[in-house]
């Protein structure tokens, strides 16, 4: 065992970060998060979270904290042609029938983790604006004219990461050709929604989902629609509530229903990355959307995020610093082997759901075909997998991509 823990420092206080944080003090290492923003908050409006994360989250001791706020989402989900007719069910379990997934305010996931913290690890007000490091630690600078040092740098800090350039050259994001309006609407206003589901109606070149959040009193809506012109990558530019209700206008009545009843909206450009060459530099290793964005069509960047946290605490554990840097390449090396499947994936499920993958039948059999990938993908077990990995045993088959 080491003389004394490592020190990991998480740069980037949202989902990612703070998962991570977690999964790291459980493994026995002191952890700091560095947040540039003056109090921990999350812009957006719902999150899916799927049994792969949840099944860690629920080991961390956040399974009550997260049934309290979270909306369970079950087997009524549908997917739908824009008239209404049925495409088929929505996978809503892993393959042993357990259906762990909550709809949730991102806002409610982020005070949840926050909340199991103990008082002292999270520092706002610190934006991150340099990283030295040598063979023996690593030194970060802060805006504020402070400075850490830390045997381990996690950046957590998003798809614009401040620390990316410390690993790869610059990378602009792809633009999917596509905006996304999304927003909130109290449950009590559509009387006749079918609860506890999460309904995705597909059409030419768009589609709509809905699905509930904060208990099932809210319901969380995205409309992706094409678009001839690049728009902006931000979670808080207020959207165009006419545009986006003309854009699904005679839809199956549900849709057309809810978005009478939207006063206000949200949108933000859909963008991702290629994979990158790669993800550490020495003690620096990227995690969540630093590492790998993905476009939201199958609800995994958050999820990935926790899982990539759970797998960094258990590759750190019990190591001593001169290792850090070859631990964080075996990192990277268990990890892509399952990101780099989802983030392609992600981008054939939006393909998919827009009808841009051949015949109606054709999208039936793939997203058919998904559903079978969708289990696999939820059974993951991170924690033992690393452990594999770690003990250097055979790691299990990891996710093949869907074809059509």
């Amino acid at each position: 065992m080491p003389a004394q823990p490592l020190r990991a420092a998480i740069v980037g206080g949202g989902i990612g970060g703070l998962s991570a944080a977690l999964a790291l003090l459980r493994r026995g290492l002191q952890v700091s998060v560095y947040e540039q923003a003056p109090v921990l908050g999350e812009v957006g409006a719902g999150v899916f979270i799927y049994p792969n994360s949840l099944r860690q989250l629920e080991r961390m001791g956040l399974g009550p904290a997260l049934a309290a706020v979270g909306a369970r989402v079950g087997p009524a989900s549908r997917y739908y042609r824009m008239d209404g007719s049925v495409v088929g069910p929505i996978v809503m379990a892993d393959s042993s029938g357990w259906n762990g997934f909550y709809g949730m305010h991102r806002a409610d996931l982020l005070e949840a983790l926050a909340a199991a913290l103990p008082a002292g690890v999270v520092h706002t007000g610190h934006r991150c604006t340099g990283l030295q490091q040598d063979g023996r630690t690593a030194r970060l600078e802060f805006a504020n004219g402070s400075t850490a040092e830390t045997d381990v740098v996690i950046a957590a800090d998003g798809i614009h990461s401040a620390l990316q350039k410390h690993v790869v050259g610059p990378m602009p994001p792809e633009y999917s050709g596509s905006r996304a309006y999304r927003g909130l609407i109290a449950r009590e206003r559509l009387p006749g929604w079918l609860d506890e589901a999460h309904q995705v109606w597909m059409g030419d070149g768009k589609h709509f989902m809905v699905f509930p959040v904060r208990g099932g009193q809210l319901l969380n809506y995205v409309g992706f629609v094409p678009t001839s012109s690049q728009t902006v990558e931000s979670w808080s530019a207020v959207g165009d509530r006419d545009e986006l209700a003309a854009s699904f206008a005679g839809w199956d009545a549900p849709v057309t229903e809810l978005l009478s009843k939207v006063e206000s909206c949200f949108w933000w450009g859909l963008y991702d990355r290629r994979p990158l060459e790669s993800w550490t530099n020495g003690r620096l290793a990227l995690l969540g959307d630093a590492a790998h964005p993905m476009l939201p069509h199958l609800g995994q960047g958050a999820n990935q995020a926790v899982e990539d946290g759970v797998a960094l605490a258990v590759l750190l554990e019990g190591r001593d610093a001169a290792e850090v840097p070859e631990i964080l390449r075996g990192y990277e090396a268990l990890r892509r082997a399952r990101t780099d499947v989802i983030q392609a994936e992600a981008r054939r499920n939006g393909l998919r759901y827009d009808s841009r993958t051949g015949s109606l039948e054709q999208r039936a059999r793939a997203l058919a075909a998904a559903g079978r990938c969708r289990r696999r993908l939820y059974d993951a077990a991170v924690a033992a997998a690393a452990a594999a990995f770690r003990d250097g045993r055979e790691v299990p088959a990891e996710l093949e991509p869907v074809s059509g």
